[in-house]
């Protein structure tokens, strides 16, 4: 069954005076409460795709539709204020203090100041800062990684039915990056936003994409598809050679460990390592890689279930097709 489409783009383009085509005519649709990833080098045209749907850039040819409604008909101001937009460098307004940095689009689209400062502690207690102590303070005052998460709640705040997210995580550290990729992912999934999301990162993109978009150079859509079927199946020689000869160990980053097919318990468990029921299979790769036997217990809410080998993930990557 086709999942309905919150965003909607037919034969989208973009030409500049000068001639330059910078998005030829493509055709994609996001899924309500789904991330679309926009991948690919610098040049492909993601940004710029991605600008298009709030009409930061205005589309040279086609249609989008948000929730099917054609945005050439609204009001561009009226747009950008109903849909969520962070950016790599988080644009905080700097003489503003947390809390009302939160507030800005609640306040522009009429919210009652007693309806905004409810949901601005309800967004920073969501993105894991307490707002009895990061509400009265100043971006200054903020690691990168807390700023970057003020930005987030900050375009979720109203409500918006899409958020668009340019390089999110680019800059910050790779340690931060993992936890706020992590934070980020249950985030959306708890609020069913629908996200796209660009990148440059296909790691990124296949952590966090239920869609990827891989675009080359020029402006052309080479693939749009769930990740597992990009890893396993590019669609062009350039989308093999962009997601990586590596994609067969990429595509463990999606799948599941199969707990029916676990072996049973070992007598001799107490001195394996451990992997959680609910990891992925190349987190349990490297434990596997790590124990002097090539095993580890899987343990399900603290108790023991099965035992994974190494032969488990061989056959998950041969596996046709990985759970997002």
């Amino acid at each position: 069954m086709t999942e309905p489409a919150a965003i909607s783009l037919r034969d989208v383009a973009k030409t500049y005076p000068d001639g330059t085509v910078a998005v030829h005519a493509l055709s994609f649709d996001v899924p309500k409460g789904r991330i679309a990833a926009l991948v690919g080098p610098s040049g492909c045209g993601k940004t710029t795709t991605m600008r298009m749907i709030n009409r930061l850039i205005e589309p040279t040819s086609g249609q989008i539709r948000i929730n099917g409604e054609d945005i050439m008909a609204a009001d561009p101001v009226q747009l950008r204020r109903s849909v969520g937009y962070v950016i790599q460098q988080v644009g905080l307004f700097p003489h503003r203090t947390i809390g009302e940095n939160v507030a800005t689009v609640c306040a522009l689209t009429g919210w009652t100041p007693q309806r905004t400062a409810a949901r601005v502690d309800e967004m920073l207690d969501l993105v894991g800062l307490d707002p009895s102590v990061y509400r009265d303070r100043f971006p200054h005052q903020l690691s990168g990684g807390q700023r970057q998460r003020v930005g987030v709640a900050r375009a979720l705040a109203a409500d918006p039915p899409v958020v668009l997210m340019d390089e999110p995580f680019g800059a910050v550290d790779p340690v931060a990056r993992d936890r706020l990729q992590e934070q980020f992912l249950a985030l959306q999934r708890q609020l069913g936003t629908t996200v796209v999301l660009v990148t440059h990162d296909i790691e990124e993109a296949v952590r966090l994409g239920d869609r990827l978009a891989v675009m080359r150079e020029g402006g052309f859509l080479e693939q749009y598809a769930e990740p597992g079927t990009v890893l396993r199946d590019p669609a062009s020689p350039f989308v093999a050679d962009f997601v990586g000869a590596d994609r067969t160990i990429k595509r463990l980053a999606l799948t599941p460990i199969d707990l029916a097919a676990l072996a049973p318990v070992d007598p001799d468990a107490a001195g394996l390592p451990t992997i959680p029921a609910d990891a992925r299979m190349r987190e349990a790769l490297i434990v596997l890689l790590e124990s002097p036997t090539g095993r580890a217990v899987v343990l399900a809410e603290g108790a023991p279930v099965g035992t994974l080998t190494l032969a488990d993930v061989h056959r998950g990557m041969l596996s046709e097709e990985p759970a997002a």
